[in-house]
């Protein structure tokens, strides 16, 4: 403190003054005691800013302050010394002020230019993350896998830091906008998938039932030959939901099994009947050619059904006949499928139950919008619209599919 008195006076009428390289200055007035007191407190101030810049020296040197904000600190202190009301060596610690800024500016240098380089690590760590998102939502089909990985690239995208805002909002546009569309298509996919499954549980109860219709018949060969073809169509069939899958081959199979199973126990114990037998399916056959199938084709496939139900039960007939008369009957079933299957196909759009439904919910969602609008609900709207939106497009594209 008595080095830095040493650096001013106080003159007869109490004025302070500062000593510098340029000379003597003003630096307040002492009226309230003796003029060492005076300087004492002139001094106390000075004291107070070299106390201010070692802090700041020893946050800057220690790495504990930003380098920045050190350097705005040390230009204050620097810039206020040609005014301060201080008594001490202003030269020295502008000197030492002047060197502190070059410190200073040095790491607020490296600094930013270590930002800069974060900047750009964590911008193209974000780049990429979005091309990799955009490329799983426009070409992945392994839904699973490509929805835990857009996940984990949430939860990381999440902990990168240092992206400038505006960047880093035009990212997560894509970002966001290759998620949904991923979502769509993973959403489409499953309706489609769920349409197919169900239809596929359709044909395969269809099958069942035919086998179980046939498990009792005695009529061997044709039933066996039915059986295998039912057996054909199954493989063909593609699969059913799991649980649904399986109950259908156990009760397919069990209809088979219980089938060539009788037919191993009564094969050897063929009778004169085959000849009534054959007059039976004879008649039988006449009927079922004599079917309307163009005229009535749902008519005729039940009479048909009825028609083929009897002639399992006639039994077997001559094996010189069999191939004939089986041949015709098939033809029957043939023309009947035929006719049907065409009328299945000409079925429009307007009749399929799923899209019935799909538009429905449209227009439930429309409605549910309406309601929203008119109750002035900015969330609802927002909402609504969005489930509007979605539900559009599903129906869109099971238009489309059919």
């Amino acid at each position: 403190m008595s080095d830095w008195t040493a650096f001013g006076r106080v003159d007869e009428d109490g004025t302070v003054y500062v000593k510098t390289a340029e000379g003597e200055r003003v630096v307040g007035s002492w009226q309230a005691g003796a003029p060492e007191e005076g300087l004492a407190h002139f001094a106390r101030r000075y004291a107070d800013l070299v106390t201010e810049v070692d802090l700041t020296e020893a946050r800057l040197n220690s790495g504990a302050a930003d380098a920045g904000h050190s350097l705005t600190t040390i230009r204050r202190i620097r810039g206020s010394l040609a005014e301060a009301h201080v008594v001490g060596d202003i030269d020295a610690l502008a000197a030492r002020l002047d060197k502190l800024a070059t410190v200073a500016e040095e790491k607020a240098g490296e600094a930013k230019a270590a930002r800069e380089a974060a900047r750009g690590e964590a911008l193209a760590r974000k780049t990429a993350l979005v091309e990799e998102a955009e490329k799983l939502a426009a070409e992945s089909t392994g839904w699973k896998t490509a929805g835990d990985r857009l996940k984990e690239i949430l939860d990381e995208w999440k902990t990168i830091r240092g992206v400038d805002k505006k960047a880093d909002g035009e990212l997560w546009k894509r970002f966001a906008a290759a998620r949904d569309g991923f979502t769509r298509r993973r959403g489409a996919h499953f309706a489609s998938l769920d349409q197919q499954r169900k239809q596929a549980q359709t044909v395969k109860e269809e099958l069942v039932a035919e086998a179980e219709k046939l498990k009792d018949s005695s009529d061997w060969g044709v039933t066996a030959g039915q059986l295998k073809d039912l057996m054909a169509q199954w493989k063909a069939a593609p699969r059913a939901a799991k649980e649904a899958e399986q109950k259908l081959w156990e009760r397919f199979r069990a209809a088979q099994d219980e089938f060539f199973t009788r037919r191993s126990e009564v094969f050897s114990a063929r009778d004169n009947e085959q000849r009534a037998n054959l007059e039976r399916k004879q008649a039988l056959l006449a009927e079922a050619e004599a079917l309307d199938v163009d005229g009535d084709p749902k008519g005729a496939q039940a009479k048909l059904r009825e028609i083929q139900a009897q002639w399992h039960e006639a039994g077997r007939v001559p094996r010189e006949a069999a191939a004939g008369l089986e041949r015709r009957l098939r033809a029957v079933d043939d023309k009947v499928r035929d006719v049907m299957d065409s009328a299945w196909r000409r079925t429009s759009k307007e009749d399929n139950p799923l899209l019935a439904q799909m538009r429905a919910q449209v227009a439930e969602a429309e409605d549910r919008l309406a309601r929203a609008q008119a109750a002035g609900d900015a969330r609802r709207i927002k909402e609504a619209e969005q489930a509007l939106a979605s539900k559009r497009q599903f129906l869109q594209l099971a238009e489309q599919a059919g």
